[in-house]
């Protein structure tokens, strides 16, 4: 199977079955990235993560965009994001068809209601396959990016700092802590 189609496939899979998001879909990524084709380390899904979430657009569409741009140059690029965004562009039209006509059935809204625990263990499941690796890497615990993880939660959190601002003084900070 060409290499193209693979990559439109994995992202087409990912797509199909990212129920809650860009964060709730970290997980299959990592499946499909990291552990059956290896197009990546562990290491290099923590920056595709990170870089997804500062680039504008999509969390989903920017890692299938960089991922495909990594294996295969601009047609990959194009194979993964087109794979990305095709099942949840047909499934978000009838959607929106069906909730238009039925959004005031109680049924829907129970089931609505429903999801939303399983959508808060899908991201909190992504947030700890970025915090684990970026706070013990290689299996040792890295108290600086433990104390930038917690004022950054705290920034976020209580303080309601913008998030790229937050991002730009943690990676400034860390970069600072390095290079003293």
């Amino acid at each position: 199977m060409s290499t193209l189609w693979e990559l439109f496939l994995s992202f087409l899979h990912v797509g199909a079955l990212s129920f809650g998001g860009g964060y709730a879909a970290m997980p299959l990524i990592q499946e499909q990235v990291v552990l059956k084709h290896h197009w990546m380390s562990m290491s290099d899904f923590s920056n595709l993560v990170t870089l997804s979430q500062m680039t504008p657009g999509p969390i989903i569409t920017n890692a299938a965009t960089f991922v495909g741009q990594r294996v295969a140059g601009l047609p990959g690029a194009v194979a993964a994001t087109v794979g990305s965004i095709f099942v949840p562009l047909i499934f978000v039209s009838i959607l929106a068809y069906l909730y238009k006509k039925y959004r005031r059935m109680q049924t829907l809204q129970g089931i609505l209601k429903g999801i939303r625990p399983a959508v808060a263990a899908m991201i909190l499941s992504a947030g700890l396959l970025i915090l684990i690796p970026a706070v013990w890497p290689r299996g040792r615990f890295n108290a600086a990016m433990f104390v930038l993880f917690i004022l950054s939660f705290a920034a976020l959190r209580k303080w309601k700092w913008d998030p790229i601002l937050v991002m730009l003084l943690s990676g400034s900070a860390y970069l600072a802590v390095c290079l003293l």
